[in-house]
């Protein structure tokens, strides 16, 4: 699987000719990001940060969006969602936290997350988690505080912080590494794992550019 950031919480996971946008940036969002094809997009909270569905679709290549709680099946990926808490900044919005495993890597994104706990449905059936996606800004979504010590509790192999640019609090990554005990690195500009790589990790954190 190669993962690649496209701004906030836009990230495409890709494994051969399968695509899936996380959290894709609108066109009209005031973040400037570039677009591709997707099979799947997920999105969590309905606010041009997080649901350009426009962004990632390309020609023929229209995606099956999800977009809520529940649970899917698509394309042989069993996706679930649970409901949380998110906010625009002003009023209380839905976020949804999606569990899925793709390419036999298992993936907690927890999107605009605005509170610091999950449902006793949400803990009870994220069971294991390879790859965590937190959110750490600290206006919008969680601080980077409250993101460690959620981050902790789920014993996640790999985490990897998002959403703590120029519209978050300044100083939030600085505060999740310290939080996390993680030493500062050069960001990646992609990742390219396989289930294997994951024997052995725990919590290390993976900074993106």
């Amino acid at each position: 699987m190669i993962i690649t950031h496209h701004g906030k919480q836009f990230f495409k996971l890709q494994t051969g000719d399968r695509v899936i946008a996380l959290n894709p940036i609108a066109k009209d969002s005031k973040f400037k990001t570039s677009g591709f094809g997707a099979d799947i997009a997920l999105i969590t909270e309905n606010h041009s940060d997080y649901n350009g569905i426009d962004t990632v679709t390309y020609g023929d290549r229209v995606p099956f969006v999800i977009k809520g709680p529940g649970e899917y099946e698509v394309s042989e990926i069993m996706i679930r969602g649970f409901l949380s808490k998110g906010t625009d900044g002003k009023t209380d919005m839905v976020n949804t936290v999606y569990y899925f495993e793709f390419d036999d890597i298992k993936i907690c994104f927890l999107g605009a997350l605005y509170e610091g706990t999950l449902s006793t449905e949400a803990r009870e059936s994220i069971d294991q988690v390879d790859i965590l996606f937190v959110p750490i800004g600290g206006k919008t979504v969680i601080n980077a505080e409250t993101a460690a010590k959620l981050a902790r509790t789920f014993e996640a192999k790999m985490i990897i912080p998002m959403d703590y640019g120029s519209d978050q609090e300044s100083d939030s990554l600085k505060k999740f590494l310290k939080e996390t005990g993680a030493k500062e690195s050069a960001p990646v500009e992609k990742l390219t794992l396989k289930a294997k790589d994951f024997s052995g990790k725990e919590g290390e954190v993976v900074v993106f550019e």
